[in-house]
């Protein structure tokens, strides 16, 4: 199912330099909010009429609420000013042009190119912040590249969170790999991101995690964070340092996702061939221990080298920040375990830094 309709804007405000919200009337009547990329729509004003996609708000899913426009009818023809010759969205209505690294980086036979960087791998968009907060709590002035795959939102102006962090130093540049788009840097694939945050950026630590939003079906494979496997394995191959953060969570309804979620354990027994380092939070006591159950009944615990961080303090800084993150809308008071594990994840990343070879 895919649904269009044709809509009238009656005001915008900008959300951040390449997007703008719209507010809209529908041919029935109905208002509502749509979401549109400069970069794909052009210029829009109110009196314009756009073409928006009104699926995701029809069928009630989690996309905040909003349409998304895809052609504003006063403009005769959309030109996009991207150089470059790579296609992102390719073989649909809206592929674009993208000049991409690896175009640049050319050919080298040196297969450890990352040379001892700390690769942090997500499975949330929730966990960037803490992770990022984690690292900075140790090495304030370590330069962080964060890379967002396309497991989530392909536009990287959709998220908040990074227009944050970036707008308050906290990421120093950003990378738009696969088919998502918007980075600093455009990459073809996480291979291409990793050698361009070390080679290019040079970078103290990457950290990757798809975009807002996550697929997922309550199957053992069917979820797009299963992504994060694919993420280490290349980390560790390229010679990096692979940090895998577990979902831990303990006010989730859904059995699966209690304590250490499926989702991790299918990503570190099956997903994931490189021995990597596993970040847990110290907890209470009994928590610890449900934690400590899933890891080693999984095996995990011995496939995989777990450290235990304090990294409670994080919890402080995030509050401080004005910026408040939530994983499925429980904010940090309400999960503490969940982002007390990405920021102990920003910790070991900041103390592995300590060995990376600078280019």
């Amino acid at each position: 199912m895919v649904s269009f309709r044709t809509a009238k804007v009656l005001s915008k405000k900008h959300w951040n330099k390449d997007v703008v919200l719209l507010e809209i009337e529908l041919p029935d009547g109905k208002r509502g909010t749509a979401i549109a990329y400069k970069s794909l729509t052009g210029d829009v004003d109110s009196g314009d009429e756009v073409v928006v996609n009104t699926t995701a708000v029809e069928l009630g899913l989690g996309s905040g609420g909003y349409h998304f426009a895809l052609w504003n009818l006063r403009n005769k023809e959309n030109i996009s000013q991207n150089e470059g010759h790579i296609m992102k969205l390719r073989y649909t209505p809206l592929q674009i042009s993208m000049e991409v690294i690896e175009e640049k980086l050319g050919y080298t036979d040196e297969n450890k190119v990352l040379k001892g960087m700390p690769v942090i791998a997500g499975e949330l968009h929730s966990q960037l912040m803490p992770a990022v907060f984690g690292f900075k709590s140790k090495k304030p002035s370590g330069k962080i590249v964060y890379i967002m795959t396309d497991g989530g939102a392909l536009p990287l102006q959709y998220s908040e969170t990074v227009k944050f962090l970036e707008d308050k130093g906290y990421i120093d540049a950003s990378i738009t790999c696969g088919n998502a788009f918007g980075g600093d840097i455009e990459a073809i694939n996480i291979y291409g991101a990793l050698e361009a945050a070390k080679r290019i950026l040079c970078a103290d630590m990457a950290i990757v995690v798809m975009g807002p939003g996550i697929v997922g079906t309550g199957s053992t494979f069917g979820f797009s964070g299963i992504e994060q496997g694919i993420i280490l394995n290349a980390a560790f191959s390229m010679g990096g340092v692979p940090i895998a953060i577990p979902r831990i969570m303990f006010n989730d309804s859904r059995a699966r996702h209690y304590g250490l979620s499926h989702h991790t354990i299918t990503v570190l027994k099956v997903g994931t061939l490189a021995r990597v380092i596993v970040p847990v939070p110290v907890m209470d006591g009994k928590k610890a221990r449900v934690i400590r159950g899933s890891l080693d009944e999984s095996g995990i615990s011995k496939k995989h080298i777990i450290r235990e961080v304090d990294s409670k303090d994080v919890l402080e800084m995030i509050e401080k920040s004005g910026f408040i993150p939530s994983v499925m809308g429980r904010k940090p008071n309400e999960e503490p375990e969940f982002f007390m594990t990405a920021a102990a994840s920003g910790i070991v990343a900041a103390e592995e830094s300590e060995g990376n070879e600078r280019i």
